[in-house]
């Protein structure tokens, strides 16, 4: 089972994501961290990530480039957040895959779904503000909007979470809540 996770800035899908994690039961939990701790602000987001977890069974890897050399226990819940931390660090950090991020990212989540039991994949929806974007911003923005098609291709479910509220845009019976398809 795959499932991708959307929503805005502060909209509850970090949360969320973690209760499907939980919802599928005692497999093992591994989290897969994106977001490099490159300042004060950042260091505060992992830390607060950290605490929602604590308590909840997750082994954390971190990985910032190479989503592909990734391995996890077979059979394992994962939980890889966040999409478009990774997709800045691919872009940017200088052991990325630069203009080959999307390929590189595709891989990777193929590569992750083939050995994890069930696979949760947190995003983020920047896509709603009507100002265009140039230059690296713009790369970005179209960048992620390749890899989050991709995804929720891929997805047997796709939830936008919108304050704390999960809205679904793609649903299969038999996912962590059970309930019936709505695609």
């Amino acid at each position: 089972m795959m499932i991708l996770v959307t929503g805005g800035s502060g909209s509850g899908k970090s949360a969320f994501a973690e209760d499907q994690v939980v919802a599928f039961g005692e497999a093992e939990r591994i989290y897969i961290a994106t977001m490099f701790p490159f300042d004060e602000e950042s260091r505060k987001r992992v830390q607060r990530h950290q605490n929602m977890r604590k308590g909840k069974g997750f082994e954390t890897i971190e990985c910032y480039t190479g989503l592909e050399r990734v391995r996890v226990p077979e059979g394992s819940t994962v939980l890889l957040e966040c999409m478009s931390n990774l997709v800045a660090n691919e872009m940017f950090q200088e052991d990325g895959a630069h203009e080959r991020t999307v390929q590189e990212i595709q891989k990777g989540v193929k590569s992750l779904r083939e050995q994890a039991g069930n696979l949760v994949i947190v995003t983020n929806e920047i896509f709603s503000e009507a100002v265009s974007y140039e230059g690296e911003t713009g790369t970005y923005q179209e960048y992620l909007g390749k890899i989050n098609q991709e995804l929720a291709l891929l997805a047997d479910e796709v939830v936008e979470v919108v304050y704390g509220i999960p809205v679904y845009h793609k649903k299969k019976k038999g996912g962590a809540s059970g309930e019936e398809s709505v695609e």
